[in-house]
């Protein structure tokens, strides 16, 4: 297996089109992102700029499109211009918007995968966090039968299998064996609705920029001049005929199969929302934007409990970039209370430290006599003085600064940390460090165990 780089676009490009919820003209801005920044929307229309990253704990809604919500913003039918970026390759990109959509140009990912050539994609100087599949991950709707698997296989793969039974639209088939073919086999497949669908949304006002250009239809139903006469006015049309096939005039279909591919297109936008690329192959029966991302949302708590138990693997015997005399030189912290003794890496936006816990800590005269246990809230502090050398690595003069808790959030204890254990330390940027403000994740092992994990977010202060 070899290590990819991340990626991102060498400059900006945007492109225009109508909403399909709204109706409205939509301006889609993508820009280069720094990495580990990942995929993430902003609104430019809304007070602030606010930011909302494709994150699959975000999914408020799946009709009609995958609607994310984070603090009262909304951003609806995501997946196609996500699955451009991906079936692309590329991990960070921010999609400027000044709405609540992207434009859904013909219903596909074509147009954004356009837009994005255009841009250019570039290699970043660090590797691709990508999720090796080990084990078979599944997740059924019991409902409505649907269901997603993901296996072990070398490389991101995906099949999709419809039915929907009927007779115009039959079962299909459709497979991505690599990404390299999502340009050629699956960006130009465009989204697909049947007759009884379309007639209630038009009735509701609830697809107000679609129209015979940018979606397939069905006719899965006898078409009465009453229907015919609507479908007229909304899609502006003098004629409106049912093809051969069976489908609304003015499209012809890509590929016969076009629906299922249109689906496997959907499933790669919607497992975006995971975070992380994925090395294995994704069987989808009958997906939909409920399974998909209910199958995201599952993926992505167990990447995140792999992750966060997996103990860093480094030599303990090496010596480390920092000893304890290095370390003073940046923490203003002294013993009894300087509670890390030496760092082994330092990044832009981690740091992995260690502490020799013995009996002769100070706090173990009295916690517990009889029973030593080191208190919990030290450990913190430890992991919180380990990410000090992150943050203090940011200024020129650390010496001159002092690092202040401001929020310790989702503290978790996993087991008793005793004299004789070495606490390995691993931290986190989860944010770039913007005016001071330092947001890490802290993960403190033991014995090859995760012993206490936690949120921290601080605030650089000069001292002098």
């Amino acid at each position: 297996m070899t290590n990819i780089n991340q990626t991102t676009i060498k400059k900006e490009v945007s492109l225009q089109g109508v909403g399909l919820h709204t109706g409205e003209t939509v301006t889609l801005t993508f820009k280069p992102a720094p990495v580990n920044h990942g995929l993430a929307f902003k609104r430019v229309d809304l007070e602030g700029e606010p930011t909302i990253p494709a994150d699959a704990s975000l999914v408020t809604n799946t009709d009609r499109g995958t609607t994310m919500e984070k603090n009262g913003v909304i951003i609806q039918t995501s997946e196609h211009v996500l699955a451009a970026c991906v079936g692309l390759g590329i991990d960070n990109v921010l999609l400027e918007l000044n709405a609540s959509e992207p434009p859904i140009m013909d219903g596909s990912s074509k147009f954004f995968v356009k837009a994005l050539e255009e841009a250019g994609v570039e290699e970043q100087d660090a590797p691709r966090d990508e999720y090796v599949v080990k084990d078979v991950i599944s997740f059924k709707d019991e409902e409505t039968g649907s269901e997603i698997i993901v296996m072990p296989a070398d490389e991101y793969q995906v099949t999709t299998m419809v039915d929907f039974g009927t007779k115009v639209l039959g079962t299909q088939n459709a497979y991505l064996d690599t990404l390299s073919d999502f340009k050629k086999e699956i960006s130009e497949s465009r989204t697909f609705s049947f007759l009884h669908e379309l007639e209630a949304l038009l009735a509701n006002g609830l697809i107000k920029g679609g129209d015979l250009n940018n979606a397939i239809v069905y006719v899965d139903k006898e078409l009465s001049t009453e229907t015919m006469d609507r479908l007229k006015v909304a899609f502006g049309k003098e004629k409106i005929s049912v093809k051969p096939n069976g489908i609304l005039d003015n499209l012809t279909l890509h590929y016969p199969n076009e629906a299922a591919r249109h689906k496997l297109l959907d499933v790669i936008g919607d497992l975006a929302l995971v975070g992380t690329y994925i090395r294995g192959k994704v069987i989808a029966n009958k997906p939909g934007h409920f399974v998909n991302t209910q199958f995201a949302k599952k993926l992505a708590k167990i990447i995140k409990l792999e992750k966060r138990n997996k103990v860093p693997k480094f030599d303990l015997n090496k010596p480390p970039l920092y000893d304890v005399t290095e370390i003073m030189k940046r923490l203003p912290h002294r013993p009894p209370f300087l509670l890390v003794d030496k760092i082994y890496e330092l990044t832009e936006d981690s740091v992995l430290g260690t502490k020799n816990v013995t009996m002769n800590e100070p706090f173990f005269v009295g916690h517990f006599p009889g029973k030593p246990v080191m208190p919990g809230v030290l450990q913190i502090e430890a992991m919180a003085q380990t990410g000090g050398i992150l943050a203090l690595s940011t200024v020129e003069d650390p010496e001159n600064y002092l690092t202040y808790f401001i929020k310790i959030d989702n503290v978790k204890f996993k087991q008793q940390v005793v004299p004789g254990d070495t606490l390995i330390f691993k931290l986190e940027l989860m944010s770039p460090i913007r005016r001071g403000i330092c947001h890490m994740q802290g993960y403190a092992y033991a014995n090859d165990k995760l012993a206490c994990e936690a949120e921290l977010m601080a605030q650089l202060v000069k001292s002098k």
